[in-house]
Parts: C-alpha cells; structure tokens; sequence
C-alpha cells in the first residue's frame, strides 16, 4: 500500500494545477455562468498566520465548489501594502519600506500557493505599485472636478504615536485603531472626500443588502446616523441673533425648561459677558479643552454652568437659561440641545442636580403622571398636554404639526441630520498613495495633469526614528511648476488613506493587466458586484462602508454599472487559543508553516474548517488537528487498500442497481451515499456549514468501512452472487468529490490512483437522487418520563396509532412500563416518542 507522503503529493499536485492553468478566470468565456469569489486581501506583514488561513480556506472551498458547479469563477488575490504598519517595521528594522513590503509580499506568497488556494495569480497586483495608485490618483482629480474632494482646516485626531490625523472611523473608544494608543485633537489642514453626499444612498442601499449579516448592517445604519427631526430658533432675549438646535423630539418643545450648549459652540464665551458669569464660563472651558477629544465622548458625570444669558422660548415668548453642558458635543447637530427634562434621561438628571424646573408635556395613556412625582423621564408616546393649542394630540401627530407652525412663524423647518462626517483621507506619512494636487502661491491649488500621472512617491527618502514624513523637506519632490502659469508651484505632500486604495481594488482585479485605463467597463460589469465576499467582521464600518461608497462614486464617474461592490458578505470568527485572540504578547500564536510541515496543508485546512462554522470564534486544538490528520489518513487506506478492486468496478447504472437490489447493506450504502450529496451540497452550497458538511463525509467514511469489514476486506461476496464494487466504487468517488474543495490535494491524488485521467477540480459536482436518497425507514428514539430508554424503526409513512404502539411494545421500554399506567404518549415527528408513565 502507498504511503500517505502528504508533502510530496501537494507539492506535486500544486505543480500541475500551475502548470494546466486550471484556476485562471476566463474573460470570454461566455458559456457558463460567472461567479465572482474574493477575500479580503491581505497585508504583506510578512507572515500568514491562522486568521489568514481560515480566511483563504473559505473563500478557497466556495471557488471550487462553484467551479464544480459549472461556473467561470473569478478567485484573485493582491497585496494591500502601503500604510504606517510597513513604514514603522521598516524604520524598526533599519530597511525601507518598499524593500519590506516586496520581500513580504515574495515569501506570502509563497506561503498561500503552499496551502495549495486556487487564485488567479495572473491578476495579482500590490496596492503600492505606480501602476495602481496611478488611477487611484486619476480618481481622487476627477472627483475634486466634481465637487466630491475638498480641502478645509478642522479639529482632527491625531495620533501622536503613528504621527498621523485618523478618520472618526478609525478611532475606537478614543484609541487608534493602530497602535492603540491615546488620540488627541489637533486643527489641521487636510482633505475630505464628500461621503455625506451619499449618506441616504448608503443607508437605503443597505436595505437591499440581503446577503449581509444583519449585525454588519446595524453598525453601518448606526455610523450613517440618520435623524428626522426640526431645526429651531431660539431668539437671544437682549441680543442680536438666535441659537439653532436640532431636534427628533419636537413634540416636546412646551417642555423646554433650559439649553445646554457645547463648550465648544461660538456662543460659549460671548454670552457669558456683563452677566457676572465670565469667570465661571471661562474656568468651565478651559477645563473642557483639557480633556481629550475622544474622552469627551465618554463623560460619565453630567456637569454644566449657567451662562448668565438667556433665549426666548419661540412659541411661548418665555426665557428659558442657557447652560453649558459637558455632554454637549459640537460635531453632533448644531452644538446646542433644547432640554426636555420630563422627556429626556439625561436633560431630568440634569436638572435636578442643578434645580431646573421640569415640565410635563406628553402624558401616557396609561397611566397619570404628575411632573413633581416622576423620578425618571417619559421618553416614549402619549397624549400633548400643557402644550397651548396642541394639547391632546398623539404625540407622533404633533411633531409634524408643531413643525408646520414653526415654519409658517419663520422660527422653524424640518430637518434630516446625519452622524456621518465627511472621510479625512490626508496622511502625514509617506508610505502611501501622494495626493495629486499642487499648491501655487498665484493660481491656488492645482490639480496635476493627467498625462503627467502617476504622482510617484520617491524611493530614494530617508525616513527618521520617528516617523515624520520626509516628503515636506524632500524639495525633488515637492519643487514643482504650476500646470496653469508655469510658475513654481509645491506639491502636496500629504498622502492618501490607505483605506482608499481598498475600496476600489476589487474592481481592478476585473481588468487587473489593462494597462490603459483603470477599469474596462465592459469587463466589470460582467464580474461585479463580487458574489461572495468573505472576510473580518472588525471591517464592518471602515473598509465595508468605504468600499460600498466608491462604487457609488466610480459609478457616477462612469467606470462602473453597479451600485453595491458585494452581493453576499461572510464575516468569519476569529482563531482563539486557550480562549484569546492569537498574539505574540500573549504567547499563544500557532504558525501555519509548522503545522503545514507536520501534518499538511489538507489537514490543517480540514481542521479549521471542521473546528467551528465559518461565523464562530474558532478555538485550536493540537488534538483536533491530530484527528484531522487521523481522518484523511484513514480515507487514504480506505482507498488505497482496496485499490485494484475499486479501479476494475463498473459504474454503470445497471451494475449499480443490481447490487444494491440484491443486498440490503449495499442498498444502505447507496442510499447514505446520496443522503450524503445532499446534506453536503447544502452544507456548502446553500449555507456554508462546512463543519457539519464534513461531518457527514465522516459518517459515509464510516458505513464505508464497516461495508468493507462486513465482506472481509477485499473478497467479491461470491456466495450470493452479488458483485459489491460498484456501490463501493460510487460511496469512495463521492467521498474523494465532497471532500475536494477542503482538502484539495489528497483528492485529487486519489482521483487520479482511480484511474480517472481528468483534473477532480474539473469534474462536475454529484448529484443525489432523492429516490434512492430518501428513507424507507425512520428512527426514533423513545423516553419514559422525558429519559431515553429506547429506540424504535418504523416506515416512514406509519401512522401515529402504529408508532406508538411499537414504542410501548420496544423490549427495554416495557421494562421500565412493567406494572405501570401510561397516561399520555408524547409523539414528536421524525424524533423522538415520550411515554408518561405513573
């Protein structure tokens, strides 16, 4: 018998596969359908580690089975490489950064064919070389033409560690998403692509979005913010001008007692003056610019300050104070807040730390309320009272009434606010993307020409210990002439987000090699959007909603036809050792390359696919891997010790008919088989449970052998005539046929001992026959008192009087009924049955 030399036959089998070109997507081939499967493409960091191969083995079992399936699937891979990790591991290990990102890139990629992924490598490009970031470049002009790119000075984060700004996205519970470390705020001149000019479009769309998890949607939904509400004006009583807040609640506007403002807000100082509170306003602010910006967000303990001015309630005519409060955050609305406090948490908390008055407006219609008993806000619907003309209305009736008469007085109008801020996409660093603008002292600032793209980032800079770009002092980059006069002019130097160079990438790999041209508009509209997309869900908001809005934006610039780049999203689980994320702090990292060359690239695929579904946190198991490796060396034997008999088996249907006719244990055998085709063309196909789609294999691997044990190995049952090696033959190629898109390799070498002379990754996906697939028999279990105590067979069609009366009848069940009163049978059908018994 061969030796399963795992090793050699991946190697070898890798080799043909390369050689035959067997994973290339054909862009003219119109006769089959096309199919579109990608994973979110790695960071050249050096290493692949368990994450990545959970990831690709994924993706790499759906291509294959699509391809199997009949499809002209797309399966390409790339390299997401600028960005500060490259930068700060080149400074650390005193290289550059292009030097550490393609020797990366060289020895990843050498890592993922070892895994034996079936890309089209002939598309594989890195996010850092000239000949992609040059249409990036093209893109970021040709929307400052349209209006979708602008450059302002603003309060930004900044993290000082990376020494560079971070987009709100970027920054988690008031750290960066980096380095982790604290940001800050600083004001910087940067530039911002218009993202809130697709914010409804991004929030209708994820409507339609029926492949998404709903949890990704949520967050999504939840970042874009959208608000439906009133802006209002508060005259200031003794002064020029009003105060705008924004609100979702006016129905509650009778109930105004105070406005809180931000510290921040224009007004915060100016209001304050000849009122006595100056001194107290002024300590209020200075104590809240020394807090940093992200902290702002999590204040805990409501604090506030009267500013001595007040405004004029516009219904009422009555002055209501103005506060400063803590919790007022500026980038939210208008920066000032009308206080409900009988109807809003956080304004009643409020008010009664600082003794403000609250005033009933909207009474359930449950119950009564009375403001000075309450001892926490209304927030939800009722009935208008105290509201002057208002009262009695539904309160949902009254927002848009109350509304209408705002407008119609001039001191009102409906209002859509969004959380959404426009995407700040200026770095300071180098290794990224430059921004093709320039600065011109006479003409402002200039776009560079087209012809004279791309913009190259200078491979001969020197970075220092820090991190600071050195583009700003590098004057044969910066030292320009001005496209309009001629003059001299500066570059900018600021370099682009690397997360705009994933928003688009998967729309390149439909014309990867067209060097003319970003995108073939012909060939993406027959590839996009992806079918399948498999990756973090940790991306839910900055990659996912970054992506969804380019699409829109290439779309209305007239590369592509899509409005969504992926159909169907998967968000797969994190790899976890003794229950913790894999790291090297923790100590607990397992590295692929050791366990590839101690068990095999198939079984650690198999293993990570069997462990957990695709959406699970996945726990690893050295002895789950070893069982993993048990179980193919098992099919290997199972195979290869009956060898000559499987290769000499007829196949056809009348061989197979008569032996199953002939023989109730074959007959068993062939219907697992199809039983077995079925759940795992569902498994796969319809739900991507890979780890119960494997489970079955198992189980037909088990009848398998104890079919094989029954006639002595490797003897034709003689004696009764019946040639058994067809139904073998049948149950072994679909054992070899389920198995290949996870374990690739030993499949095909198998396929090959059998005989068959054609790639398995070729073959066409069996196919159950639900005749032979479906039982004649069912087996249920039987409880006495809710504890099982047996097990009966019926036919499938029996009645429940029939089923019953065998489960009372079953030998062991009678024992535990002897001398006892059944007083009810609890029949489950197709599970179990429960006799109560006294």
């Amino acid at each position: 018998m061969k030796e399963y030399a795992f090793d050699e036959i991946e190697r070898r089998q890798q080799e043909r596969w390369e050689k035959a070109g067997l994973f290339l997507a054909d862009d003219h081939d119109d006769t089959r359908p096309r199919y579109y499967a990608l994973e979110m493409f790695p960071y050249p960091s050096g290493r692949i580690h368990m994450g990545h191969v959970r990831n690709y083995s994924i993706g790499d079992v759906i291509a294959r089975y699509m391809r199997m399936k009949g499809f002209n699937v797309l399966h390409p891979m790339g390299w997401d490489a600028f960005g500060m990790p490259a930068e700060n591991a080149a400074i650390k290990h005193g290289t550059h950064p292009a030097k550490w990102t393609y020797e990366n890139i060289e020895y990843m990629r050498k890592e993922l064919k070892r895994m034996g992924l079936s890309y089209d490598w002939k598309r594989e490009f890195a996010t850092c070389d000239p000949e992609y970031y040059r249409w990036e470049q093209l893109f970021f002009i040709e929307m400052y033409e349209k209006g979708l790119v602008y450059r302002k000075k603003s309060k930004v984060n900044w993290c000082e560690t990376c020494q560079t700004v971070l987009a709100n996205e970027q920054v988690e519970d008031g750290r960066c998403w980096r380095c982790k470390d604290e940001v800050m705020e600083r004001e910087l001149e940067g530039w911002f692509f218009r993202i809130t000019a697709y914010a409804d479009e991004l929030l209708e769309g994820s409507y339609r979005l029926k492949g998404w998890p709903e949890k990704v949607l949520t967050m999504q939904r939840n970042w874009i913010g959208k608000s439906v509400g009133a802006e209002i004006d508060f005259p200031l009583k003794g002064h020029q001008g009003n105060i705008k807040v924004f609100t979702t609640r006016p129905d509650t506007l009778f109930g105004v007692t105070f406005l809180s403002l931000s510290p921040e807000h224009p007004l915060a100082l100016e209001l304050s003056k000849g009122t006595g509170q100056e001194r107290a306003i002024q300590e209020f602010v200075e104590q809240w610019n020394r807090i940093p910006a992200t902290e702002r967000r999590m204040q805990r303990e409501k604090k506030g300050v009267f500013t001595g001015a007040y405004v004029v309630h516009p219904l009422t005519g009555e002055a209501i104070p103005v506060f400063l409060a803590n919790f007022v955050l500026m980038e939210y609305g208008t920066g000032a807040v009308m206080a409900v406090p009988a109807h809003d948490q956080r304004d009643f908390e409020f008010a009664r730390q600082y003794g403000l008055p609250i005033k009933l407006v909207i009474r359930p219609r449950d119950k009564e309320l009375q403001a000075e008993d309450m001892d926490a806000a209304w927030e939800g619907p009722g009935v208008l009272v105290n509201s002057g003309q208002f009262d009695g209305l539904d309160s949902v009736v009254a927002k848009e009434a109350i509304t209408d008469e705002l407008k119609r007085l001039g001191r009102g109008s409906p209002k859509i606010t969004y959380r959404l801020r426009d995407w700040g996409i200026s770095r300071q660093r180098y290794w990224g993307a430059p921004i093709p603008m320039i600065h011109c002292p006479r003409c402002g600032v200039v776009a560079v020409p087209r012809n004279a793209l791309p913009v190259r980032l200078p491979l001969d800079a020197h970075l220092d210990k820090r991190g600071r770009s050195p583009l700003p002092s590098l004057e044969e980059f910066y030292s320009t002439k001005c496209p309009k006069c001629d003059g001299p002019a500066r570059r900018e130097t600021d370099t682009m987000d690397t997360f705009v160079e994933s928003s688009w990438y998967f729309a390149r790999f439909t014309c990867a090699n067209d060097i003319s041209s970003p995108l073939d508009k012909e060939l993406a509209a027959s590839w996009l959007p992806v079918d399948q997309y498999v990756g973090g869900i940790e991306h839910a908001i900055l990659h996912l909603l970054y992506a969804r809005f380019f699409t829109k934006v290439l779309r209305d610039l007239g590369y592509l036809t899509v409005d969504e780049p992926f159909s169907n999203l998967l968000t797969q689980g994190m790899v976890l050792k003794d229950g913790a994320k894999m790291s090297k702090s923790k100590g607990n990292v397992v590295d692929p390359d050791l366990m590839i060359r101690k068990y095999g690239a198939d079984t650690v695929r198999l293993f990570i696919l069997f462990a957990a579904p695709p959406e699970r946190d996945l726990e690893w198991s050295d002895r789950g891997l070893e069982g993993a490796y048990r179980f193919l060396l098992r099919v290997w034997r199972l195979v290869q010790g009956h060898i000559s008999y499987l290769r000499e088996a007829k196949t056809d249907v009348g061989a197979l008919e008569a032996a199953s006719a002939a023989s109730s244990v074959l007959r068993g055998l062939r219907q697992k088989t199809h039983q077995t085709i079925e759940k795992v063309t569902g498994d796969i196909g319809e739900r991507f449970h890979f780890n119960t789609a494997i489970s079955a294999v198992m189980e037909l691997v088990n009848q398998l052998s104890d079919v094989l044990n029954n006639l002595g190995g490797v003897e034709k049952d003689i004696t009764a005539g019946i040639d058994p090696w067809p139904v073998i033959r049948e149950a072994v190629e679909a054992v070899i046929l389920l198995l290949s898109p996870m374990v690739p390799h030993i499949t095909e070498e198998l396929w090959a001992e059998l005989g068959h002379d054609t790639f398995i990754c070729r073959e066409n996906w069996p196919v159950a026959d639900p005749q032979i697939a479906r039982a004649d028999t069912i087996k249920l279990a039987v409880q006495v008192n809710g504890k099982l105590r047996g097990q009966i067979e019926v036919a499938c069609d029996a009645s429940e009087q029939t089923v019953k009366e065998r489960a009372i009848k079953e030998p062991n069940v009678a024992r535990f009924v002897q001398g006892k009163t059944v007083k009810k049978v609890i029949y489950v059908p197709n599970r179990l049955v429960n006799l109560v018994v006294r």
